[in-house]
């Protein structure tokens, strides 16, 4: 293991020009305000929605009935994650996108700005989760994003895309279940994708579901962000693990 908590130590070309060009990347990009725009607009909805848990649950809240403003406050992705989210799809390009876990969409308006050629495919399992995303899309006129409202295992039953370049998976916090989303999602993987995990230390099983992912002969690449996990299939690289704090 190579283990850096910065760009320094860092012999992978790959991986030090990911770091130095899109993890620590200063730019104040324009899209920054609008995200922001967005996520107070979103902490200022105070609907309260039934919730129906279908990952490993929440540490937060102790009722399903719960504020749209309280799960973007509480669960909902941070507004520094967002920008780095929005630097990795500037800086990979990626023509198609998907995300588990839609939520409330603050991951998903993020990639769709950073990259608006590209299609997104996200999926949640709650309605009612799902409607709130579905209408500030609308409202925001995303026409890039394709919103699936189903379980995962449905949703790969018919899934359109047989590549796929980038995925962002934020809707499952358990070994089991994860490591059957990755060997699912293995066959939709080429040697350019990227795939991200949120959450890898959220229990010592998500951790021990990570460990058994970078083990994987397909993975090259794999970077441990201390939040996210992210794996590459990039045939011409030797298989090396970086700890990178971002």
């Amino acid at each position: 293991m190579l283990k850096s908590t910065n760009q320094h130590g860092v012999h992978s070309p790959f991986v030090y020009n990911l770091v130095t060009r899109c993890f620590y990347d200063k730019t104040s990009f324009p899209e920054y305000q609008i995200v922001r725009t967005y996520r107070n607009e979103i902490l200022k909805n105070n609907q309260s929605i039934t919730v129906k848990d279908l990952g490993a649950g929440s540490r937060v809240f102790t009722s399903n009935q719960r504020a749209v403003s309280a799960i973007a406050k509480h669960a909902g992705i941070t507004f520094k994650r967002q920008k780095l989210l929005f630097r990795m799809m500037r800086y990979f390009k990626p023509d198609s996108v998907l995300e588990l876990g839609t939520s409330l969409g603050m991951a998903t308006w993020a990639m769709a700005l950073a990259n608006p050629p590209a299609t997104i495919y996200t999926v949640e399992g709650c309605k009612a989760t799902s409607e709130v995303a579905k209408s500030y899309f609308k409202k925001f006129q995303f026409k890039n994003i394709r919103l699936y409202n189903q379980t995962f295992t449905a949703f790969f039953e018919n899934f359109p895309q047989s590549k796929i370049d980038f995925v962002y998976l934020d809707g499952s916090h358990d070994k089991e279940s994860t490591l059957a989303l990755f060997n699912q999602l293995l066959p939709h993987a080429h040697n350019n994708s990227v795939f991200i995990f949120d959450d890898i230390y959220w229990s010592k099983e998500m951790t021990e579901a990570w460990k058994e992912i970078i083990k994987h002969p397909k993975i090259t690449v794999s970077i441990d962000t201390y939040f996210w996990g992210l794996v590459f299939f990039r045939k011409e690289q030797k298989k090396q693990h970086f700890t990178i704090r971002v």
